[in-house]
């Protein structure tokens, strides 16, 4: 009996992982059709009447260049914002401990210190793995930030044949962790490449413990 309750709860698991990478998928596609596709129509319509008016409307065309300037820019930040979603770019330009250090310093104010502590060097990580890395560092170092009241935060990577990333601040810990989407992401991430994630209250606050095999690609 246990075992097939447990082959179901992994059936369950899975058909919501793929659920909610169809549903990743739709959003992308929504975005870039609805979103940045009739900007950039409108780009190429202004663009031509622009250059139809160089000549006889100097001022209009200047006008329309200067809507076409804004219109691109809005357009860059769209682009920016949907490759972020896809595979956040420090990643690839500080690696993930580089990428976790600059995100930390971006989430701490004034009385909250994040400290992240890793190796020297990390072996080659698979690509999904960085990225599940630091989705969920980035999720647990904002929790505690936003919403436990830490004053400090650690950050430990450490990384044998599978990746430990623990997250640990000394703020209000509820007993009883309601999983809400952000940890409810933190699991599913971490269950997509064959791993763990838990959350809870630790020693002196809350703690967040991710395990994810170097197997994943």
């Amino acid at each position: 009996m246990r075992a097939l309750a447990l082959s179901r709860q992994l059936q369950h698991s899975r058909e919501a992982l793929v659920m909610a990478r169809e549903e990743e998928r739709r959003r992308l596609r929504r975005d870039l059709h609805d979103g940045l596709g009739p900007v950039l129509t409108g780009v190429t319509f202004k663009a031509d009447a622009a250059g139809n008016l160089i000549a006889a409307d100097p001022e209009a065309a200047r006008s329309l260049v200067a809507e076409l300037r804004a219109e691109t820019a809005g357009a860059i930040n769209d682009i920016r914002r949907l490759v972020y979603d896809l595979r956040p770019p420090a990643l690839d330009d500080l690696g993930l401990v580089g990428a976790i250090r600059q995100r930390a310093a971006h989430l701490q104010r004034d009385g909250v210190a994040i400290h992240v502590a890793a190796p020297a060097a990390l072996p080659a990580l698979p690509a999904a793995v960085e990225a599940a890395a630091f989705r969920i560092a980035t999720e647990a170092m904002t929790n505690a930030v936003r919403h436990a009241g830490a004053g400090s935060i650690h950050v430990r990577l450490d990384a044998g044949t599978e990746l430990r990333l623990r997250v640990s601040d000394d703020g209000v810990s509820p007993r009883d962790w309601r999983p809400g989407v952000g940890l409810s992401s933190m699991r599913e991430r971490a269950a997509e490449l064959g791993g763990s994630c838990t959350a809870g209250p630790g020693a002196g606050g809350g703690e967040v413990v991710a395990i994810l095999p170097l197997g994943a690609s």
